[in-house]
């Protein structure tokens, strides 16, 4: 049975989620918080597998909630359900630890399948979502990517890659969101640690930092 814990302010939406849920035998709904300092305590008590998460709320946002219940317990998915696809919000959801991102216009039978797949540990980005953070990491400065591929002959895809690592996006979250598959990913990370004569992802940051 997956443990879901639902957060939102709006009392109405969280009970017409938590009726979708429940048709399923798989999920249960062990609970349903108001805003971001509730749904830290909840996961404390109720030790949910899964938390669907709203952005904007009273008292602690989504995005800060999440962080904070990723630091309590790094095991809890935590997947954004929101009326709001601000690339700002998709963005800092991602780096602080959410598991996906999603709207509220999802229909039934999806939103059951996301919780699903959250729990066994995929990303859950719908294609609006991940065009979002490909356009948004398609934005990034001219002078970072000239300095980035002057210094280290890096190509323009893996200037990309190595951006979104500086930005905290795990090795699925790049693949997701650049349509590669995890292996390809995996290649590409591995290329540019070459590259930049570096062994791991923080020595790779810290050299990009040290850089840009």
């Amino acid at each position: 049975m997956i443990k879901v814990l639902l957060v939102d302010d709006q009392q109405i939406l969280a009970e017409g989620i938590r009726s979708v849920l429940e048709t399923s035998s798989e999920i249960q709904v062990v609970g349903i918080a108001s805003d971001g300092v509730r749904a830290v305590d909840c996961c404390v008590e109720l030790k949910p597998d899964v938390v669907l998460m709203d952005i904007r709320m009273p008292n602690m946002n989504g995005v800060v909630a999440t962080k904070r219940i990723k630091e309590l317990d790094e095991r809890i998915k935590i997947v954004i359900l929101t009326t709001f696809d601000d690339s700002d919000y998709i963005l800092s959801a991602i780096n602080n630890g959410a598991s996906g991102y999603l709207l509220k216009d999802i229909g039934s039978t999806a939103l059951i399948d996301a919780v699903k797949n959250a729990y066994a540990g995929d990303t859950i980005l719908p294609a609006k979502i991940a065009k979002k953070i490909t356009d948004a990491a398609a934005m990034i400065s001219t002078d970072k990517e000239y300095k980035l591929k002057k210094a280290f002959n890096l190509s323009e895809r893996e200037v990309e890659i190595a951006l979104m690592l500086y930005d905290g996006f795990t090795n699925r979250q790049i693949a997701s969101a650049l349509k590669l598959s995890d292996g390809t990913a995996r290649n590409y990370i591995s290329a540019i640690y070459l590259k930049l004569g570096v062994e791991g992802r923080n020595s790779a940051v810290e050299k990009i930092k040290s850089l840009i």
